[in-house]
């Protein structure tokens, strides 16, 4: 039997639901939406589906569960980003630090665009999942962060689950293929290293979208 790393966090992610249920799903998308350690929302709920269609859960009842789990894991990595605003700067590895400047960035476009970011970013797998770290250190309103926040998750939820409904014959089949979604993380994985260690290097500059590093800073 070939072991994944998808594989496994699937087999883990079906153990919870089939035997703890609807505190399973609340904890498991409170975890998947602070983004430490990464879970996939992806599997959480066609899986959620999958036990509608079995009758182990109810499809409205799962899918409030499923987004009150998510704000509050949202919430919790906003909560870091907040309270953590002054103490990440100058802390970092090599020329990787965050600088005063760099959070003066992130206020300017979250002033602009903070809204939208957080909503849009629900629907994306993976930075939905960590848009609330750089949405608290921008200091956004925490109202308004939730509802953005609810607006987003509302339809990839429903969506998710719904699709498990449809897809629930097919779970086997689907299984099988985690071996290949193996490489894409892999290769995540490996842009992601290489990302910051062009950072730390002092190639480019600490943030996102990459930058050059100014030739006059490098120390």
């Amino acid at each position: 039997m070939t072991i994944t790393l998808i594989g496994t966090v699937s087999s883990l992610i079906v153990w919870v639901l089939q035997t703890i249920g609807l505190p399973g799903l609340f904890a498991l998308m409170a975890v998947e939406s602070f983004g430490l350690p990464p879970i996939p929302s992806e599997v959480i709920l066609p899986f959620t589906g999958f036990l509608v269609v079995d009758g182990a859960l109810s499809f409205w009842p799962a899918t409030a569960v499923a987004l009150a789990g998510g704000l509050v894991g949202a919430f919790a990595g906003y909560a870091v980003g907040r309270w953590w605003r002054h103490r990440i700067t100058d802390i970092g590895l090599g020329h990787l630090r965050l600088e005063a400047r760099h959070l003066e960035r992130v206020d300017r476009y979250f002033a602009r665009h903070g809204e939208a970011l957080v909503g849009l970013a629900r629907l994306v797998p993976v930075i939905r999942s960590y848009i609330s770290y750089p949405a608290g250190t921008a200091r956004m309103d925490p109202g308004r962060f939730g509802v953005y926040t609810l607006l987003g998750s509302v339809p990839f939820t429903v969506a998710l689950i719904w699709a498990g409904t449809i897809l629930r014959s097919n779970w086997r089949l689907l299984s099988s293929y985690f071996a290949y979604l193996d490489y894409p993380l892999i290769a995540l994985i490996v842009l992601v290293v290489v990302f910051l260690a062009l950072q730390i290097v002092g190639v480019l500059e600490p943030g996102w979208p990459p930058r050059r590093a100014l030739r006059n800073r490098s120390s």
